[in-house]
């Protein structure tokens, strides 16, 4: 079996193993993702079928992202998967290579030179309702200014995905904060298999933070809400405590080659599959 590029529909079959594995994607995160970077995506065949999948997507110069990597049941423990993951790194050139990990298989990661920078929580339950003062739906011509906030906090662009991310659709929406007619903070809501999903968050401060979750809960509608929290986010996971969210697992932000420099203020990750 050799490696190849996978195919757009080979994608949607990708992200519903994802689903079976309880990754529980976004009902419209196919097309974003594949728009970030349609050379990153991976597959290994056996018999004319896709049996493992990976992306690694070059989001700017400096930065790629591995995500999805997963393995038909069928095929794991046979050497498929690492061949594929070999493959799929050559993709990202001399870029640095991020990826989140689980626990499980960080030592894995630490052998093709992935070294640990730190955790990140996902924090879930029901968003109470509060006050959304300040918040209105973003516009398509913010997407430069929102891709540029993002950047500013997690340290890098990602600038194809997020003409895509920050475009609404029936499931995925994104809402900005204004501070004297300046947008200085944004949340993107997108609905997923089970529940919701908040990612990226971006704010100034707890007060904006607290602002943009609270637009989170009108749309959510008391359904479970999942938000990915870096540790040193620690503003923004006291946030979440005291709106009544609870950690429900961990992954280990990884990084081959130089990690980029985060910014202040508090943030959380756009999507653990492609950062």
């Amino acid at each position: 079996m050799i490696p190849r590029q996978m195919t757009r529909t080979e994608l949607d079959t990708a992200l519903d193993w994802a689903a079976a594995e309880g990754w529980n994607p976004g009902l419209d995160d196919a097309e974003a993702f594949w728009q970030a970077d349609p050379q990153g995506f991976f597959a290994m065949e056996d018999q004319g079928q896709m049996v493992a999948a990976i992306c690694v997507v070059n989001h700017d110069q400096a930065m790629a992202f591995l995500g999805l990597y997963i393995c038909e049941r069928s095929y794991r423990g046979r050497g498929f998967g690492h061949a594929l993951w070999q493959h799929a790194l050559g993709h990202a050139g001399s870029r640095s290579v991020a990826l989140d990990g689980v626990p499980a298989q960080q030592q894995n990661y630490a052998r093709s030179g992935f070294a640990p920078a730190g955790r990140t929580v996902r924090l879930a339950g029901p968003l109470p309702a509060g006050e959304a003062t300040g918040i209105s739906p973003a516009r398509l011509e913010d997407r430069a200014t929102l891709s540029a906030l993002e950047a500013k906090a997690c340290g890098y662009f990602k600038t194809a995905f997020d003409q895509q991310w920050f475009s609404d659709t029936h499931s995925r929406h994104t809402l900005v904060h204004h501070d004297g007619g300046v947008i200085d903070g944004l949340v993107t809501l997108r609905a997923c298999r089970d529940g919701f999903k908040v990612g990226p968050l971006v704010a100034p401060s707890t007060e904006v933070a607290r602002a943009l979750l609270a637009a989170c809960a009108e749309q959510s509608g008391g359904a479970q809400v999942m938000i990915d929290v870096p540790d040193d986010a620690r503003d923004l996971a006291a946030l979440c405590a005291d709106l009544g969210l609870r950690q429900v697992f961990s992954t280990t932000r990884m990084y081959r080659g130089a990690a980029p420099l985060t910014g202040s203020g508090l943030h959380a990750v756009a999507t653990l599959e492609l950062g």
